[in-house]
This record gives structure tokens, C-alpha cells and sequence, in this order.
């Protein structure tokens, strides 16, 4: 018998937001990585290493355990006629615990007054953390609440500050010397990471209307 796995199974989940701008004002908007990354629950831009690719760190919760990522960000298409990308993300955990790959594909629709932002995230997790991540109604609570507290924060960051696209973001290769080491940017302030009580209340919440599903279902 082959010894057993420590790689989770791969999972795909989707979520959608609104923003309150057009598709072609909120396109630059979330192309702003410098900006975005601080309304992202846990999250912190720590180098440009060009105008695709993207170095950070993210905390978060899988029930009672933290964990703390740390790694790269590569955007590997970008259709700004269409208002789509496709994103690479991969990251390791900071107590060696394990790891995460992550593909992310967005796009935007039109949607009332606004743009709906819709994304579909294929998961992978390999090693302890995998176990943490068992299972997928966690994974899938934890993402949901990450998005809907970072698509709170965009709204007010929109609010606060317009639909322009900050001046240090406007030409993030800039930062970085071509042919150069990557530079090293100063990295705004991390958004707080969600609440560990707030993340229960929604994988408990999410448990009960599963059973009723089932039970209407049978």
C-alpha cells in the first residue's frame, strides 16, 4: 500500500462582488495592485519584482489555526479589451507547515449601476496545512468571508479616494530597474485579518443550510 498523501485535494469554488463603478473604471481600479493589496484581509505587498509579478505575505484562519503565507503572485494573462485575467499564486507557510498553489481567474460584468467581479479559484494544499484544510466547507467559508471583507474594504477605499488609480500604481515596472535586481517597495499598511469568530459563525452557518439542503433533497 502506498504511504499516504500529504497533499489535499484540489478545490474549486467560486465567488463574486460588486463595486460601484462601470466595468472600464473598475478595471484600472483592480489592476492597482499596490491599492487592492491593502484592502485584502491579512494581506501585505512586500516587493514589485515587475509589472506582473508580485511578492506578499497573507495571514489566515482554518478554524483554530493560523497560518501565515508568504510568496508570489504572477499575473499570466491579462485581457484588458475584455476586462478578464488569469493569476498564479503559490506561497509557503511561515512555520514550514506546508504549502498553497492557487489559480485565479476574474472578470468583469456589468452589473446595475456598477461591475459584478466574478472569480473562480482552483485550491491546492500540500502538507500539514492540507490536513487543516480537510475540509472543502472550510475552505470555501474562509474564502467567501475573505472576499466579502475585502470587497467591504475596496467599496470604502473607492468611496475615500476615487476611482484613479493611485500615482505610485499607475506603472508598477517603474519599480523595479529592468535587467536589475527586483526592488523593494514600501508595503502599506496590512489590512486586519478577519475575525476568527466571524469565520466559525459562517462555516457553522453554512453546515446548517448544507443539512437542510440535504433533508429537503431525501
Amino acid at each position: 500500500m502506498p504511504p499516504p498523501s500529504d497533499a489535499g485535494p484540489d478545490m474549486e469554488f467560486d465567488n463574486s462582488f460588486e463595486v460601484p463603478l462601470p466595468p472600464a473604471k473598475a478595471w484600472p481600479v483592480l489592476m492597482d495592485i499596490r491599492r487592492v493589496a491593502t484592502c485584502m484581509p491579512g494581506a501585505e505587498l512586500t516587493e514589485v519584482v515587475d509589472d506582473r509579478t508580485y511578492k506578499g505575505k497573507i495571514g489566515v484562519r482554518l478554524g483554530p489555526v493560523a497560518l501565515s503565507f508568504a510568496g508570489l503572485v504572477k499575473f499570466e494573462e491579462i485581457d484588458d479589451a475584455g476586462h478578464k485575467a488569469r493569476v498564479r499564486a503559490q506561497g509557503d507557510d511561515a512555520k514550514g507547515r506546508g504549502a498553497a498553489q492557487a489559480m485565479a481567474t476574474f472578470r468583469l460584468e456589468p452589473s446595475g449601476a456598477g461591475s459584478k467581479v466574478l472569480v473562480h479559484t482552483d485550491l491546492s494544499l500540500s502538507g500539514a496545512v492540507a490536513q487543516y484544510g480537510r475540509g472543502v466547507g472550510m475552505i470555501q467559508a474562509t474564502a467567501a468571508a475573505l472576499i466579502n471583507q475585502f470587497a467591504g474594504n475596496l467599496k470604502t477605499e473607492i468611496a475615500a479616494r476615487g476611482a484613479s488609480p493611485s500615482t505610485a500604481a499607475v506603472a508598477p515596472a517603474a519599480s523595479a530597474s529592468v535587467g536589475t535586481a527586483a526592488s523593494t517597495v514600501s508595503p502599506p499598511p496590512a489590512a486586519k485579518p478577519i475575525s476568527g469568530f466571524a469565520l466559525m459563525a459562517r462555516v457553522l452557518w453554512d453546515s446548517i443550510l448544507r443539512l437542510f439542503r440535504g433533508r429537503e433533497r431525501a
